[in-house]
C-alpha cells in the first residue's frame, strides 16, 4: 500500500515535462521583471493581497499561463481555467455559480478565473462574464498572444520581442 505523497510524486513523473519544470513562485521565475520585480505593479498587489482583474498579452512561451498560477499560489485563491476556444457561455456560468456557492469557505478571497486566448470570447461569453468580474464574484485573469495584440493595439512593437504586457483594470 503506498501514501498519498507517494501517489502525488507518482502522477507528478506522468506529467509532461515542461509541466514538471514550470516555477510555483515568484523566486522561481525567470523574465517579466517590469512585472515582477521588486516595486512593480504585479509584485505589489501579490504582496499586497489585493489583487485587480488583469490581461497578459504576449509571444507564445513568455510565462502568461506560468504566471498566472503563481498569482493563484501566492495568494492562496482558487483557479478556474477556460479556454476562450473551446468554452461556452454554459462553462463561464458554471465557474460563476462554482465562484458563488464556494465563497462561504474562501474567507473571503474571490477565486481567479484564467481563460486562455482571450480575444477570442464573443460578445454573449463576454456578457456573462461582466457582472461577476465587476462585482468581484471573480478575478479575471486573462491570456492574449503576441500577434492578435500586436496587430491590433500595439502598432509598431517588434515581432520578436519576447516580453509580456499587461493591462489592469483600475478599482
Amino acid at each position: 500500500m503506498t501514501g498519498m505523497d507517494d501517489n502525488i510524486g507518482k502522477s507528478r513523473m506522468l506529467a509532461p515535462l515542461p509541466e514538471r519544470m514550470r516555477p510555483h513562485d515568484l523566486d522561481g521565475y525567470v523574465g517579466q521583471k517590469h512585472l515582477v520585480g521588486q516595486g512593480c505593479i504585479l509584485r505589489n498587489m501579490i504582496e499586497s493581497g489585493n489583487l485587480s482583474s488583469f490581461i497578459l498579452w504576449g509571444p507564445p512561451g513568455v510565462g502568461k499561463t506560468t504566471l498566472s498560477r503563481i498569482v493563484a499560489q501566492s495568494l492562496k485563491r482558487e483557479f478556474f481555467t477556460l479556454s476562450a476556444v473551446s468554452a461556452g457561455v454554459k462553462d463561464v456560468r458554471d465557474v460563476i455559480d462554482k465562484a458563488r456557492s464556494n465563497s462561504l469557505f474562501s474567507n473571503g478571497l474571490s477565486p481567479i478565473l484564467f481563460i486562455d486566448e482571450i480575444h477570442r470570447f464573443n460578445k454573449s461569453q463576454q456578457d456573462a462574464l461582466l457582472g461577476a468580474v465587476e462585482d468581484g464574484t471573480i478575478v479575471l485573469i486573462g491570456n492574449e498572444t503576441y500577434s492578435y495584440v500586436n496587430e491590433r493595439l500595439t502598432n509598431g512593437r517588434l515581432p520578436n520581442e519576447r516580453k509580456m504586457y499587461s493591462r489592469f483594470r483600475a478599482k
